[in-house]
């Protein structure tokens, strides 16, 4: 009889340490912290990565990066990417993925809540988050680099026009909407030209306001995209590169050929 408490007793202590040993498997709508974990398809993670251009020149991070999909396969780009993951056991998963894809050397992985982590130095954010989240996160999108590019999956940033919504087509049956997010520099406020008095207002990319020469004003309508500004006001066209508190470029009126072009901020 104590032979055979024993052999139970070994058999249960050995298929305790078989199941302790198994790796850790995530499932579809398991919760989070913040979100549930659904995976993005791996066409729309290549749509995504190819809406932003990403190089090996970027630097790419992924808020609630799950199991790591993003990350690596911007890494696999040959970019700098990192995921910011509160999950521990996802984290131990992306590590072990990167590792079996070799891109360790280029796609890192912490543990993290994606509200406090510092992501000013990317240039690239490849997300699957929920409207809720991506607009607490806004402002901090707002305050990266003008021309980063922030691809979203599916969901959009509440109020912000995105520059550019793509469908992936073929075999994607969900989650198969890419949308690129260019941040725009930051340029309302009065700026002093040749032309006159240029004051601007800034919805995001939008822009609107007057130029006003000698006691005439003029409607001002243009858009940025990332530091590149283009302006209209009555017969003027203008473009430039904002740089900080200058804008340098070209003008030109109905018919006429480019000048260059530039405006100093005011205020």
């Amino acid at each position: 009889m104590r032979a055979c408490v024993a052999l139970l007793v070994a058999i249960g202590i050995a298929c305790t340490a078989i199941a302790q040993e198994k790796p850790f498997e995530p499932q579809v709508g398991q919760a989070g912290k913040d979100v549930v974990w659904v995976p993005t398809p791996m066409e729309t993670v290549e749509k995504m990565l190819d809406l932003a251009a990403v190089t090996p020149q970027d630097f790419v991070v992924d808020l609630g990066s799950g199991d790591g999909r993003n990350v690596i396969a911007a890494a696999k780009r040959g970019a700098r990417a990192l995921g910011v993951e509160y999950n521990p056991d996802m984290v131990a998963l992306s590590k072990r993925s990167a590792a079996s894809a070799g891109v360790t050397d280029r796609a890192q992985f912490v543990q993290g809540d994606m509200y406090e982590a510092d992501f000013s130095k990317a240039n690239v954010l490849a997300l699957f988050l929920l409207p809720s989240n991506l607009l607490k996160l806004r402002p901090k999108f707002l305050e990266l680099q003008p021309g980063s590019r922030i691809v979203s999956n599916t969901f959009f940033i509440e109020e912000w026009p995105p520059d550019q919504t793509v469908t992936v087509e073929g075999d994607c049956t969900s989650w198969c909407t890419a949308i690129l997010y260019i941040v725009p520099a930051k340029v309302e406020g009065t700026w002093r030209t040749a032309q006159g008095t240029l004051s601007l207002m800034q919805m995001y990319q939008m822009l609107n306001g007057t130029l006003s020469t000698g006691g005439q004003s003029s409607e001002v309508v243009g858009r940025l995209k990332g530091d590149q500004i283009t302006l209209k006001a009555g017969t003027w066209d203008f473009n430039g590169q904002v740089k900080g508190n200058r804008i340098e470029g070209s003008g030109r009126t109905a018919g006429g050929a480019p000048a260059a072009w530039s405006a100093t901020r005011a205020n």
